[in-house]
Protein backbone atom coordinates (compact mmCIF):
# COMPACT_ATOMS: atom_id res chain seq x y z
CA UNK A 1 0.00 0.00 0.00
CA UNK A 2 1.48 3.36 -1.30
CA UNK A 3 0.83 6.57 1.39
CA UNK A 4 1.50 10.17 1.20
CA UNK A 5 3.31 11.87 3.67
CA UNK A 6 0.31 13.97 4.33
CA UNK A 7 -0.29 10.53 5.54
CA UNK A 8 2.20 10.65 8.89
CA UNK A 9 1.52 11.02 12.00
CA UNK A 10 3.42 13.33 13.83
CA UNK A 11 3.48 13.35 17.47
CA UNK A 12 2.36 16.36 19.78
CA UNK A 13 5.96 18.17 19.03
CA UNK A 14 5.31 17.91 15.77
CA UNK A 15 7.94 14.93 15.21
CA UNK A 16 8.00 11.27 14.47
CA UNK A 17 10.84 8.50 15.08
CA UNK A 18 12.75 7.47 11.99
CA UNK A 19 14.66 3.78 12.36
CA UNK A 20 17.32 3.90 9.58
CA UNK A 21 18.94 0.85 8.30
CA UNK A 22 21.32 -0.44 5.60
CA UNK A 23 19.05 -1.20 2.70
CA UNK A 24 21.68 -4.17 1.91
CA UNK A 25 22.29 -5.51 5.28
CA UNK A 26 19.44 -4.33 7.01
CA UNK A 27 21.31 -3.57 9.95
CA UNK A 28 19.95 -0.62 12.20
CA UNK A 29 22.38 2.18 12.14
CA UNK A 30 20.50 4.65 14.17
CA UNK A 31 17.22 6.27 15.52
CA UNK A 32 16.49 10.15 14.77
CA UNK A 33 13.49 12.34 15.05
CA UNK A 34 11.79 13.91 11.73
CA UNK A 35 9.18 16.54 11.43
CA UNK A 36 8.10 17.54 8.23
CA UNK A 37 10.24 19.73 6.72
CA UNK A 38 12.97 17.00 7.33
CA UNK A 39 11.05 14.30 5.86
CA UNK A 40 10.23 16.51 3.03
CA UNK A 41 13.93 17.49 2.47
CA UNK A 42 14.48 13.53 2.95
CA UNK A 43 11.97 12.49 -0.06
CA UNK A 44 12.75 15.42 -2.12
CA UNK A 45 16.64 15.82 -2.20
CA UNK A 46 17.31 11.63 -1.46
CA UNK A 47 19.52 11.98 1.40
CA UNK A 48 18.88 11.71 4.92
CA UNK A 49 17.92 15.29 7.05
CA UNK A 50 16.46 15.19 10.67
CA UNK A 51 15.70 17.64 13.50
CA UNK A 52 17.77 17.54 16.32
CA UNK A 53 15.62 17.64 19.71
CA UNK A 54 18.60 18.80 21.82
CA UNK A 55 19.73 21.64 19.03
CA UNK A 56 16.10 22.49 17.87
CA UNK A 57 17.34 22.61 14.27
CA UNK A 58 16.93 20.61 10.84
CA UNK A 59 20.63 18.58 10.66
CA UNK A 60 21.31 16.81 7.03
CA UNK A 61 23.13 13.86 8.27
CA UNK A 62 26.62 13.52 6.98
CA UNK A 63 26.71 17.58 5.97
CA UNK A 64 29.85 17.98 7.80
CA UNK A 65 31.20 14.57 8.09
CA UNK A 66 30.89 13.42 4.52
CA UNK A 67 29.05 10.39 5.84
CA UNK A 68 25.71 11.03 3.87
CA UNK A 69 23.14 8.28 3.35
CA UNK A 70 21.29 7.85 -0.10
CA UNK A 71 17.54 7.05 0.68
CA UNK A 72 16.62 3.74 -0.98
CA UNK A 73 13.00 3.61 0.42
CA UNK A 74 10.89 4.90 3.50
CA UNK A 75 8.37 2.76 5.29
CA UNK A 76 5.14 3.84 6.96
CA UNK A 77 4.48 1.74 9.75
CA UNK A 78 0.66 0.25 10.51
CA UNK A 79 -0.43 3.38 12.69
CA UNK A 80 1.74 6.11 10.65
CA UNK A 81 3.54 7.24 13.45
CA UNK A 82 7.16 5.65 13.08
CA UNK A 83 9.52 5.07 9.84
CA UNK A 84 11.85 2.83 8.63
CA UNK A 85 14.36 4.68 6.32
CA UNK A 86 16.14 2.02 3.96
CA UNK A 87 20.27 3.64 2.94
CA UNK A 88 22.74 3.29 0.93
CA UNK A 89 25.51 4.32 4.05
CA UNK A 90 28.31 6.45 2.41
CA UNK A 91 30.21 5.84 5.60
CA UNK A 92 29.75 5.55 9.34
CA UNK A 93 26.16 6.11 11.34
CA UNK A 94 27.44 6.76 14.59
CA UNK A 95 29.22 10.25 15.69
CA UNK A 96 31.86 7.86 17.23
CA UNK A 97 32.84 6.48 13.58
CA UNK A 98 31.21 3.26 14.48
CA UNK A 99 28.81 1.97 11.38
CA UNK A 100 26.16 1.56 13.72
CA UNK A 101 24.78 3.66 16.66
CA UNK A 102 24.04 0.67 18.22
CA UNK A 103 27.32 -0.87 19.59
CA UNK A 104 26.84 -1.17 22.98
CA UNK A 105 26.22 -4.83 24.50
CA UNK A 106 23.77 -4.52 27.07
CA UNK A 107 25.06 -6.39 30.15
CA UNK A 108 22.96 -9.60 30.88
CA UNK A 109 21.46 -9.71 27.51
CA UNK A 110 21.62 -13.12 25.64
CA UNK A 111 24.92 -13.14 23.57
CA UNK A 112 25.38 -15.07 20.01
CA UNK A 113 23.64 -13.91 16.57
CA UNK A 114 20.35 -14.24 15.69
CA UNK A 115 21.55 -16.72 12.92
CA UNK A 116 23.85 -19.09 15.80
CA UNK A 117 20.45 -19.20 17.86
CA UNK A 118 18.22 -20.81 14.56
CA UNK A 119 21.16 -23.01 13.73
CA UNK A 120 19.82 -27.01 14.91
CA UNK A 121 23.42 -27.37 15.61
CA UNK A 122 27.45 -25.96 17.08
CA UNK A 123 29.22 -26.50 14.49
CA UNK A 124 30.48 -23.53 12.70
CA UNK A 125 28.64 -21.66 10.15
CA UNK A 126 29.77 -22.29 6.58
CA UNK A 127 30.53 -19.99 4.21
CA UNK A 128 29.21 -21.93 0.90
CA UNK A 129 25.70 -22.85 2.79
CA UNK A 130 26.17 -18.86 3.49
CA UNK A 131 26.96 -17.71 0.02
CA UNK A 132 23.83 -20.47 -1.29
CA UNK A 133 21.69 -19.19 1.03
CA UNK A 134 21.30 -15.59 0.17
CA UNK A 135 21.96 -16.46 -3.84
CA UNK A 136 18.67 -17.70 -3.61
CA UNK A 137 17.00 -15.12 -1.65
CA UNK A 138 18.73 -12.84 -4.31
CA UNK A 139 17.25 -14.93 -6.88
CA UNK A 140 13.92 -14.62 -5.37
CA UNK A 141 14.19 -11.01 -5.04
CA UNK A 142 14.37 -11.41 -8.80
CA UNK A 143 11.59 -13.31 -9.68
CA UNK A 144 9.05 -12.20 -6.98
CA UNK A 145 10.36 -8.10 -6.83
CA UNK A 146 8.98 -7.10 -3.41
CA UNK A 147 8.39 -3.61 -2.47
CA UNK A 148 10.92 -1.50 -0.39
CA UNK A 149 13.94 -4.54 -1.41
CA UNK A 150 16.65 -3.07 -2.07
CA UNK A 151 17.80 -6.03 -4.38
CA UNK A 152 14.36 -5.34 -5.86
CA UNK A 153 15.68 -2.03 -6.58
CA UNK A 154 18.72 -3.11 -7.79
CA UNK A 155 17.16 -5.16 -10.32
CA UNK A 156 14.77 -2.82 -11.21
CA UNK A 157 17.51 0.02 -12.12
CA UNK A 158 19.03 -2.82 -14.42
CA UNK A 159 22.85 -4.03 -15.04
CA UNK A 160 24.30 -0.57 -15.55
CA UNK A 161 23.28 0.35 -11.52
CA UNK A 162 24.34 -2.83 -10.46
CA UNK A 163 27.91 -2.73 -12.34
CA UNK A 164 27.83 0.54 -10.93
CA UNK A 165 27.37 -0.94 -7.27
CA UNK A 166 30.40 -3.55 -7.67
CA UNK A 167 33.03 -1.02 -8.90
CA UNK A 168 32.19 1.52 -5.68
CA UNK A 169 32.21 -1.51 -3.75
CA UNK A 170 34.95 -2.52 -4.72
CA UNK A 171 37.02 1.04 -4.08
CA UNK A 172 35.66 0.95 -0.65
CA UNK A 173 37.25 -2.29 -0.19
CA UNK A 174 40.22 -1.20 -1.35
CA UNK A 175 40.14 1.91 0.67
CA UNK A 176 39.25 -0.05 4.26
CA UNK A 177 41.88 -2.29 3.11
CA UNK A 178 44.39 0.17 3.52
CA UNK A 179 43.32 2.01 6.43
CA UNK A 180 44.16 -1.39 8.27
CA UNK A 181 40.43 -1.68 9.78
CA UNK A 182 39.47 -5.91 9.95
CA UNK A 183 36.04 -5.06 11.14
CA UNK A 184 35.42 -2.66 8.09
CA UNK A 185 37.50 -4.42 5.65
CA UNK A 186 35.41 -7.73 6.43
CA UNK A 187 32.41 -5.15 6.03
CA UNK A 188 32.97 -3.45 2.74
CA UNK A 189 34.27 -7.15 1.70
CA UNK A 190 31.19 -8.49 2.40
CA UNK A 191 29.13 -5.47 0.90
CA UNK A 192 31.06 -6.47 -2.65
CA UNK A 193 30.07 -10.18 -2.36
CA UNK A 194 26.85 -9.44 -2.27
CA UNK A 195 26.98 -7.64 -5.21
CA UNK A 196 28.82 -9.85 -6.95
CA UNK A 197 25.93 -12.71 -6.19
CA UNK A 198 23.35 -10.16 -7.38
CA UNK A 199 25.42 -9.45 -10.56
CA UNK A 200 25.91 -12.97 -11.11
CA UNK A 201 21.50 -13.48 -10.72
CA UNK A 202 21.22 -10.48 -13.25
CA UNK A 203 23.76 -12.08 -15.56
CA UNK A 204 21.76 -15.92 -15.37
CA UNK A 205 25.27 -17.41 -14.16
CA UNK A 206 24.98 -20.03 -10.55
CA UNK A 207 27.07 -20.59 -7.90
CA UNK A 208 28.25 -23.76 -9.67
CA UNK A 209 29.43 -22.27 -12.74
CA UNK A 210 31.68 -20.13 -10.62
CA UNK A 211 32.67 -23.08 -8.49
CA UNK A 212 33.56 -25.22 -11.13
CA UNK A 213 35.88 -22.24 -12.85
CA UNK A 214 37.52 -22.48 -9.26
CA UNK A 215 37.45 -25.78 -9.23
CA UNK A 216 38.90 -26.20 -12.69
CA UNK A 217 42.00 -23.64 -11.74
CA UNK A 218 42.64 -25.30 -8.30
CA UNK A 219 43.51 -28.87 -10.27
CA UNK A 220 45.82 -27.72 -12.31
CA UNK A 221 48.11 -26.88 -8.92
CA UNK A 222 49.83 -24.30 -10.40
CA UNK A 223 50.11 -20.60 -8.19
CA UNK A 224 49.64 -18.73 -11.47
CA UNK A 225 46.29 -20.78 -12.38
CA UNK A 226 44.82 -20.61 -8.88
Amino acid sequence: MNVKPEDVNFDERGLIPAVVQDASTLEVLTLAYMNAESLRRTLAQGETWFWSRSRGELWHKGATSGHTQKVVGVRLDCDADALVVLVEPRGPACHTGALSCFHNEVEGAAQGSVEEEVREDSSPMNVGDVLAGLYEVIEGRRRERPEGSYTTYLFDQGLNKILKKVGEESAETIIAAKDGDASALVSEMSDLVYHLLVLLVERGLTLESLGAELARRASKGGVKDV
